[in-house]
């Protein structure tokens, strides 16, 4: 049985040989994954269109989720081994649906990766009055995962790749008040506690399903230009992280540091293919590598230890059953 990641005890890059600059086309070479299947949520838009392309370029069969069937069959409808069906990752009932109709198919699911996120929206809450980021970015992933967990363990060797974010450095996961009832909303701290949540549920998820031969990850993909994360967000939001002038232009320093699609979808690629990682679970990768542990004092690269915890990954297990009504147990069955 390997090792398990609490409290950072993989976080140690191993030259992977690819570096910040790499793109998905290049981790994807000589990798051939003819007779996988896939599911990539968000991925008919952003760095999730070019992890569906690289992923079916080796061959993969990609199942694409999409709120909007008719703009996924636009963006894919130049790829091969795609198919296009309907999510709604706010409904829960959607997402049932979804997972009970793969299900229904009898395939084994080899790769899930849960790509799709919101950021810097206003205060909004689900049917179920939970705060719109943290049900979007972590109870979804949460949610669709249980539900799918009998097709993941048939692939005998599948894995599951959560789209975090550097901005789970915002803030680690507020236990007492997760949907703002009590406290002021604030969009990014909304979303920093749903990017640590989905950290904390990778390095839980890997520790329990290492039996069933199923391994997690999270990862940054990097801050990206062209992307539709940041469609909502007042340009005083901009600001106040530092990435505008009060004109609304991006600073030249801001610019040079964002990465292209290409390499935003990079990170995403290689934990979900990379022959390096066949022994390693639980760790978050940035820049085509596993991450060190950042220090906690500061905005920093690498990964925060509060989303490494073993209590908070264990507390948040159990809460995130309570909030979705779902019994998420990997056991024998």
């Amino acid at each position: 049985m390997g090792q398990n990641n609490y409290q950072g005890a993989l976080q140690k890059p191993i030259g992977s040989g690819f570096n910040a600059t790499s793109t998905a086309s290049d981790v994807i070479k000589g990798i051939d994954l003819t007779g996988k299947i896939a599911i990539v949520t968000g991925g008919n838009t952003g760095i999730g269109l070019e992890t569906t392309k690289t992923l079916a370029s080796a061959g993969a069969t990609v199942i694409v989720p999409a709120r909007d069937i008719e703009k996924a069959k636009r963006n894919l409808r130049d790829i091969a081994f795609v198919e296009i069906e309907f999510m709604d990752l706010m409904n829960p009932d959607s997402i049932d649906a979804f997972a009970e109709k793969f299900l229904a198919s009898g395939r084994p699911l080899h790769l899930l990766i849960n790509n799709a996120g919101i950021m810097w929206v206003p205060l909004r809450r689900d049917c179920r009055g939970i705060e719109s980021q943290l049900a979007t970015n972590y109870l979804a992933q949460f949610q669709l995962t249980a539900r799918l967990w009998p097709a993941l363990k048939k692939a005998k060797g599948a894995r599951v790749i959560n789209v975090s974010s550097a901005g789970h450095q915002f803030a680690p996961f507020h236990f007492e008040d997760p949907n703002f009832l009590n406290r002021a909303y604030e969009t990014l701290q909304g979303y920093g506690q749903s990017k640590t949540a989905s950290n904390l549920f990778a390095l839980e998820l890997d520790n329990r399903a290492k039996k069933f031969k199923v391994s997690a990850y999270s990862l940054h993909p990097g801050s990206i230009g062209g992307t539709e994360l940041g469609r909502e967000a007042p340009l005083s939001l901009f600001q106040q992280m530092g990435f505008c002038d009060a004109d609304g232009n991006l600073l030249p320093e801001v610019a040079a540091s964002l990465k292209t699609v290409p390499q935003g979808a990079a990170t995403t690629v290689w934990c979900a293919t990379s022959p390096m990682l066949q022994a390693i679970g639980g760790v978050y990768c940035e820049d085509v590598d596993i991450a060190e542990l950042s220090p906690d004092t500061a905005l920093a690269t690498g990964v925060k230890p509060y989303s490494l915890d073993e209590i908070n990954a264990k507390r948040l297990w159990a809460l995130s059953e309570e909030m979705t009504g779902i019994s998420f147990s990997i056991h024998e069955e």
